[in-house]
């Protein structure tokens, strides 16, 4: 360990009570319930953990690789439907056998070792976010994830407002770098890539695209879709590029190729504080986004690309609670969304819940506070209707280049 890194970790130890308050109150503790709520949910040990798969560069290691043992992205996909009267139906599902497209997942902020950035051991912290974020799109393709060096859960504790110290964003950044460029050299041969990310992990994916692929066409070509979530994409007023990318498009439509889904979801306008939405704070602060005036938050509604209100398909892992023999469990017709914009740049994924008196099921908590809406179940409020843009989008990419 260098002597920098052990300065900052020492000046992290020593935060002010004010923020080990907000450490122990806040989105730790959010963080940590997730993450307990994963392990729980899919029995992950760290016995169970992927092995420390390397490829012919040093210092990569894969959370997730098609093929490897105990591969997290790699599961069962069967689910039980509950519907709002309670009845239950099995609904089958299965990894796609030899699809032609790849995904590149990049994992959110999970984390707990102390450091200021993790090292590349695979935890089970790692394998439950890429079960429950990642594994439903091996329906559609390859998933590929490496490990990185991502700012920790601890860090992001001592910076509420994710102004992170410069030197972690780098080394995470880095980190993530060298994985993707030992997966183009040795894995892709040229497929065509869907990228996936959500928090830390679409600011890091951010700073991808717009740092190798954005400026190369032949790199551009091979985008089948980017699934940037609670990241903040950013473009320029009534545009459809402009901000984080100068080439790479929002979607606009179903089955468009070639472009970002991006969003943020909240039950309503995020606050002025909130760390997701805005443009030039929070999240956005990671990707370097600092700008406040002159971009708008993208939001693209996984249910209807075009705009509009409509259903969201949401999938959860299953915990014994579900009293459901399937792995997955969903709620059809629970939640609706639509894309709503507010002032100074801000806009989100407007996520609502079924009116239905009858309706029993459980509903999915703001947490830890109103900053943060739903954040921590971005990707999984939707699951369903993001595995089925990626499906439109590589039938249309095929199409394309056929």
């Amino acid at each position: 360990m260098g002597a920098s890194r052990t300065r900052r970790e020492e000046a992290l130890m020593n935060r002010s009570a004010s923020d080990r308050h907000w450490y122990r109150n806040g989105v730790a503790r959010a963080l940590t319930l997730v993450g307990a709520l994963l392990i729980t949910a899919i029995g992950v040990t760290a016995a169970a953990a992927p092995r420390a798969t390397g490829s012919d560069e040093p210092g990569i290691v894969w959370l997730c690789r098609p093929g490897q043992p105990h591969d997290p992205c790699s599961i069962g996909l069967n689910a039980t439907e509950v519907a709002a009267n309670g009845e239950k139906t099995v609904v089958p599902a299965r990894p796609a056998a030899d699809s032609p497209f790849d995904c590149f997942y990049v994992y959110p902020t999970v984390s707990g070792e102390p450091a200021m950035n993790s090292d590349l051991q695979v935890q089970p912290a790692e394998t439950g976010v890429a079960r429950f974020q990642a594994s439903r799109f091996s329906q559609v393709c390859k998933v590929w994830a490496p490990m990185y060096r991502q700012t920790t859960r601890a860090t992001i504790a001592a910076y509420p407002d994710l102004n992170l110290p410069a030197e972690s964003i780098d080394t995470a950044y880095t980190s993530l770098k060298a994985g993707f460029e030992d997966y183009l050299k040795h894995y892709n041969h040229g497929r065509p890539i869907v990228f996936l990310g959500h928090s830390q992990g679409a600011a890091m994916l951010i700073k991808l695209l717009s740092g190798i692929v954005d400026h190369d066409a032949g790199l551009r070509d091979r985008v089948t879709l980017a699934v940037i979530l609670g990241g903040d994409v950013e473009v320029k007023p009534r545009s459809a590029t402009g901000g984080s990318f100068r080439h790479l498009p929002v979607c606009t439509r179903t089955g468009q190729s070639g472009c970002v889904l991006a969003y943020s979801s909240f039950p309503g306008t995020p606050p002025a504080s909130a760390l997701f939405g805005r443009p030039g704070q929070g999240v956005a602060l990671q990707s370097g986004q600092t700008a406040k005036t002159g971009v708008q938050v993208a939001c693209v509604n996984p249910a209807a690309p075009r705009g509009g209100k409509a259903a969201l398909e949401p999938f959860f892992l299953a915990t014994r609670a579900n009293a459901v023999t399937t792995p997955w469990i969903t709620y059809p017709g629970l939640y609706s969304a639509r894309c709503e914009t507010g002032s100074k740049g801000a806009a989100w994924l407007q996520v609502t819940k079924s009116t239905g008196t009858r309706d029993k099921r459980r509903v999915v908590p703001v947490w830890p506070d109103a900053d943060y809406g739903y954040h921590l179940n971005d990707a999984n409020l939707a699951l369903g209707n993001l595995v089925a843009d990626v499906a439109a989008a590589e039938s249309m990419w095929t199409a394309t280049h056929h």
